[in-house]
């Protein structure tokens, strides 16, 4: 018999300090920077995020989305056999916020690991735990997006610091008998690195380099575009699916134009994509899981609906599922 893998239940949490466009121009203009609503709206579709507390992690907003999932997919902590974490903010340089998310859960023994592809990481760990399962080496995973990148953004920076926020969203994937994710495509391609990037490290005790975020946003949305339409088209043609079986277009949460722009690439109706950019801003590998729990919560997505998770990200990485739900 084939084993498939199959999303059994969705989590999500968010920090409680909700951050609006309006209170974020407020503060960064107490640092001379100006910026506004308007103009935020305008160029990103983002009006509010969420920042965590300074003694909140990656692992705390994690293990709250887990907790979710595992609800809402009937199981217990006894039942997971493995974690992985996309997150490029991890609670420590090492062990992985997998390992500190797994003890958080009163889970132990089972493989825990963290995938760091940033804004694609979803869709990275997703295609792991999927081929894992498939091969029988697990059964119930917890697949999670974890984020706090407030911690990394420049606030003198008003092209980059208004995007972003923290949060986090979780799936538990489970063997099935029956097709749940039809087909994943992944990406890399580091001449982009330098488009977006953290470019500090740690050396002797110090931080070498600067430990903020960069971007070139012009050449990000050129980039993303584009290879967003390619990889969905791809995981289609994998699945031997078109653009007319999709229900549901779930995009990272980076930008409302590049979440357009890839909709009309692929000639799907706005009104299929599910759009959570603009009350939680750009949360990295958080964005896809926390956007698929808020429509799946919400009655959007229902089961046996054909959902695309896409993503792109830093490094540069891309990917996308195509997923019976």
């Amino acid at each position: 018999m084939t084993t498939y893998s199959r999303i059994a239940g969705t989590g999500s949490f968010l920090p409680p300090r909700r951050v609006t466009n309006a209170e974020l121009a407020a503060e960064l203009a107490a640092r001379g920077v100006e910026t506004s609503d308007d103009w935020i709206v305008e160029r990103t579709g983002i009006r509010a995020r969420h920042f965590a507390e300074p003694d909140v992690t990656s692992s705390d907003l994690g293990a709250q989305a887990a907790r979710r999932a595992m609800e809402a997919a009937g199981v217990g902590p006894q039942d997971i056999d493995l974690i992985i974490v996309a997150t490029s903010t991890p609670d420590m340089v090492f062990p992985s916020a997998a390992c500190i998310l797994q003890h958080k859960l009163g889970i132990a023994g089972c493989p825990a690991f963290d995938v760091q592809a940033v804004c694609s990481g979803f869709v990275y760990a997703l295609t792991i735990a999927d081929a894992m399962i498939r091969t029988g080496s697990a059964s119930k995973a917890l697949v999670i997006g974890a984020e706090v990148f407030s911690r990394i953004l420049d606030f003198d920076d008003r092209t980059t610091c208004v995007l972003f926020g923290d949060g986090a969203g979780a799936v538990v994937l489970e063997a099935s008998d029956t097709p749940g994710i039809l087909a994943t495509d992944l990406h890399a391609d580091g001449r982009h690195v330098g488009i977006l990037c953290v470019p500090g490290t740690v050396s002797g005790g110090k931080v070498l380099g600067d430990p903020l975020l960069k971007m070139d946003g012009q050449a990000v949305f050129k980039l993303a575009v584009g290879v967003l339409e390619s990889a969905a088209r791809a995981a289609l043609a994998k699945a031997g699916r078109t653009e007319a079986d999709i229900d549901w277009l779930i995009p990272h949460q980076a930008n409302i134009r590049i979440m357009q722009g890839t909709a009309r690439k692929l000639k799907l109706p706005l009104d299929k994509v599910i759009v959570t950019v603009d009350q939680h801003g750009n949360t990295s590998a958080a964005s896809i899981p926390l956007a698929l729990d808020a429509a799946v919560r919400g009655g959007r997505i229902a089961r046996g609906d054909t959902l695309m998770l896409e993503g792109v990200g830093g490094g540069f990485t891309w990917g996308a599922v195509l997923l019976d739900f």
